[in-house]
């Protein structure tokens, strides 16, 4: 996954302030985040992703229902598969989540460290970087029937041309819904304006 300057320097923001690493997960529809980032240890995303943690994660249920920042250690809900307790043989024996965004487009960050508890200065900045990622990558709403159909056709190899007569329309007239879509999705080229459309499942 490729992100923007603004996001790299929130990135490091978070990795100055988790010493064992964390887990982003932008703009969360579906179920599934549009953008996703972990920098925890390897072998505890292995062992988390192969029990598909995920899907009984007391962390991730907080996230979904709740928004502000809280330790991992006061999140009350039932952790019947100990995650929270597998994670701390992994090191992480302590953490901190903030959740942010409406349920429909829900952002979710999560820290952790092995020696000591997240102070309350740290847990507010922990709050403030997400937030700011959330800002910083919000997707377009989203793009018209006929800039979808342009970007496709790119997509799929056609030159302006071509897609122009397999759309029935003029090679201005593409050029046209190119170049709408690509000030939609704030891209700088059509390739990028495809990639970042099949990023935010627009494709």
């Amino acid at each position: 996954m490729s992100f923007n300057r603004a996001t790299r320097e929130m990135l490091a923001e978070l990795a100055d302030l988790s010493p064992l690493g964390f887990t982003v997960g932008l703009h969360i529809r579906h179920a599934s985040p549009l953008l996703y980032h972990s920098t925890f240890p390897d072998a505890w995303v292995a062992f988390y992703n192969e029990n598909a943690f995920y899907l009984r994660d007391p962390l991730v249920f907080w996230g979904i229902g709740m928004t502000g920042v809280t330790r991992w250690s006061e999140i009350s809900l039932p952790d019947p598969f100990d995650v929270i307790g597998q994670a701390a043989t992994y090191g992480l024996r302590f953490g901190a989540s903030t959740s942010c965004g409406p349920i429909s487009s829900r952002s979710m960050v999560g820290i952790g460290r092995g020696d000591r508890e997240f102070s309350d200065q740290e847990m507010l900045r922990l709050q403030d970087i997400a937030m700011r990622l959330h800002e910083e990558n919000t997707p377009s709403d989203g793009l018209t029937k006929p800039q979808v159909e342009a970007l496709i056709c790119i997509s799929n190899g056609d030159r302006h041309a071509a897609a122009a007569a397999k759309l029935g329309i003029s090679e201005s007239a593409l050029k046209a819904r190119l170049k709408s879509a690509r000030i939609r999705l704030e891209a700088r080229t059509t390739s990028e304006a495809v990639r970042k459309a099949r990023e935010y499942r627009l494709l």
